[in-house]
């Protein structure tokens, strides 16, 4: 073999193990979007197929004329730092990324290349943008609205259990958005007489300990959303399982795996929604021109099956609002 076609392979193969979105910028062709969800592949890989469905409906066509990185952060926030500067490192066009650790870890990465958040908790309360109507910066998307529907949600817990006087609360203690909304449903849940418990959880390693001190001190469980309890959903399912305890959560993806109930907003409708700040960017808007929008469709899902498994009759009228029963 030649010197020149020897160089040819090897440039070949060197260039077939760089990332796509770098290959695509390398040729010049294809914007790219790096897609940062919390979890893992294996748990959340549904999660963008809203988003991709409604670039589609936009003319955006993967693998024809866009490309996609999809990217996960594993429960940790060191690793969405990782991804969020790799992403900048190979010049994506659009960071698109699903709750605010991962969002703030973009939007530490650069302020150049636009970002849309999805399924943030308090954007504004967070710093991560100016205000909803005009968000500044290279940064918007779509809120969740986790903390103004807490008092919702304890609602539903008093109507599923009306002897509800002591309510524990775990979420991510290193988590801004996190800290907001326990500070918002301790005020709450005090209002309306309950006890509230809240040992600090940092680490997967925490949950465990927490669940210790719950034993005959409490009657019902607050799961917080957040990058880490969503990584560990099914530990914490199990653990409230074994202690007996009912649990509230912002999210079916808990209920799917044994939780008990969930009231909140529609994470598809949401992605979905991302496609179109998605496909004004990539027409040339800018992402300080577009205001932070809110969630439309709110769900409450059921899990019958835990239910029983905890000797707890759901009421008919609360059966009767559900989005979703799951037996």
């Amino acid at each position: 073999m030649s010197s020149r076609r020897k160089f040819i392979t090897l440039l070949g193969g060197a260039a077939a193990g760089w990332p796509l979105a770098a290959r695509a910028q390398q040729a010049g062709k294809l914007p790219v979007i790096g897609f940062l969800g919390p979890a893992t592949a294996a748990t959340q890989s549904q999660w963008a197929v809203p988003m991709v469905r409604r670039l589609r409906e936009l003319n955006w066509i993967e693998g024809r004329n866009i490309v996609i990185e999809y990217r996960w952060a594993e429960g940790r926030a060191e690793r969405a730092a990782e991804v969020a500067s790799e992403f900048v490192r190979s010049r994506v066009d659009v960071i698109v990324t699903i709750g605010t650790p991962t969002t703030t870890a973009a939007k530490a990465a650069t302020s150049l290349i636009p970002i849309v958040f999805c399924s943030v908790s308090g954007p504004v309360e967070t710093g991560l943008v100016a205000s909803l109507a005009r968000p500044g910066g290279n940064i918007t998307g779509l809120s969740n609205q986790m903390a103004d529907t807490g008092g919702k949600r304890l609602e539903i817990l008093r109507e599923l259990i009306p002897h509800l006087r002591r309510l524990a609360t775990i979420g991510n203690a290193t988590n801004p958005a996190a800290t907001v909304e326990m500070a918002q449903i301790r005020a709450q849940a005090q209002g309306l007489g309950l006890t509230v418990i809240s040992p600090e959880i940092r680490q997967a390693e925490d949950f465990a300990t927490a669940f210790e001190s719950f034993k005959g001190q409490v009657d019902a469980l607050y799961v917080q959303t957040d990058l880490l309890t969503i990584s560990n959903r099914i530990r914490i399912n199990t653990l409230a399982l074994e202690a007996r305890l009912p649990t509230m959560h912002g999210i079916r993806d808990f209920v799917e795996l044994g939780g008990l109930v969930s009231y909140g907003h529609n994470i598809a409708d949401l992605l979905r929604r991302a496609g179109d700040y998605v496909d004004k960017i990539l027409r040339g808007a800018k992402p300080s021109d577009l205001p932070v929008e809110q969630p439309t469709k709110f769900d409450l899902v059921l899990n019958l099956t835990t239910a029983r498994a905890l000797g707890l009759t759901v009421p008919p009228s609360l059966l009767a609002r559900a989005d979703e029963v799951i037996e």
